[in-house]
């Protein structure tokens, strides 16, 4: 699952920046939230289940929730935006004030682009939504919601064109999202590739080279993978323990979840969590 938004908030925007080789370790999907970015630099590829796209820098990207997707980069250009999520709830004045429909068709499609003039003042916009999101004052909520609503107002009247979509040739199947859906729910007990292939409907030979071909990697790599995110996410928005957080993800140790960051990401837990509190300030 992709990271969710904080406790008892409606919007979250973030200044992001990762080098050109960051990429998603697998497929991740939003529950709680809408997602809008402004694309500063990085030349990127996203992959759903039915289909893909690219987008760059000056481009505004939209991504709503209960789609598996994946980024990868595809060029040696930093990645950089600056993104907002958004609770469905808190759109719901836009939707009133301007329709259903019009909401639907915003973000029934991935990746618009613009004009010179109009990337400056949608690119201004975004600066000024995450200057006063780190303000963190009274009544901010309230002001970013009308700042949110300018920007997709913005986003969809101002529009030049849309991202042209590739759609897969081998799409993911139902047996495999409810396999990914399983994960989710079950990846703290490491569900075994004998306990997937049930959940598929298929033996274990099959389905091990079925995920493989549609995944791009094994089933215990993707299962790994998963823990790792979510261990990520434990150690930048809880103080619990690197036991505590090993053991609800899955992990039999402390010191194993430790390898296999060092092997992933180059940095320990507690390296990690200093540098994603540091960011997040």
């Amino acid at each position: 699952m992709a990271k969710p938004l904080p406790q008892n908030t409606n919007i979250l925007v973030e200044h992001i920046r990762s080098d050109n080789s960051y990429c998603m370790p697998s497929m991740e999907v939003a529950t709680d939230h809408y997602s809008l970015s402004y694309i500063i630099s990085g030349d990127r590829k996203c992959i759903t289940y039915l289909y893909s796209f690219t987008y760059h820098g000056d481009c505004v990207t939209l991504m709503a929730p209960y789609i598996y997707h994946q980024t990868l980069s595809t060029s040696s250009s930093p990645y950089e935006k600056i993104m907002i999520k958004f609770s469905p709830k808190f759109v719901e004045p836009f939707i009133k004030e301007f329709g259903i429909q019009l909401f639907n068709e915003l973000y029934s499609q991935n990746v618009y682009h613009y004009s010179k003039d109009v990337l400056t003042k949608i690119r201004q916009m975004f600066v000024d939504i995450y200057e006063e999101y780190i303000k963190s004052e009274a009544h901010s909520e309230f002001i970013l919601q009308g700042m949110l609503f300018r920007i997709l107002k913005t986003v969809w009247q101002e529009r030049l064109q849309a991202a042209n979509i590739k759609y897969n040739a081998n799409p993911l199947t139902a047996p495999i999202l409810n396999v990914l859906t399983f994960i989710e729910n079950n990846y703290s007990s490491n569900p075994s590739v004998n306990d997937a292939a049930k959940v598929a409907g298929f033996s274990t030979a099959y389905f091990s080279r079925l995920f493989k071909k549609q995944l791009g990697k094994s089933y215990s790599e993707y299962l790994d993978d998963i823990k790792l995110h979510y261990a990520c996410i434990l150690l930048i928005q809880t103080n619990q323990s690197i036991m505590e957080i090993a053991l609800k993800t899955g992990y039999c140790h402390g010191n194993y979840l430790a390898v296999k960051m060092k092997q992933k990401l180059g940095m320990s837990p507690l390296e990690y969590r200093r540098k994603g509190k540091t960011n997040s300030t």
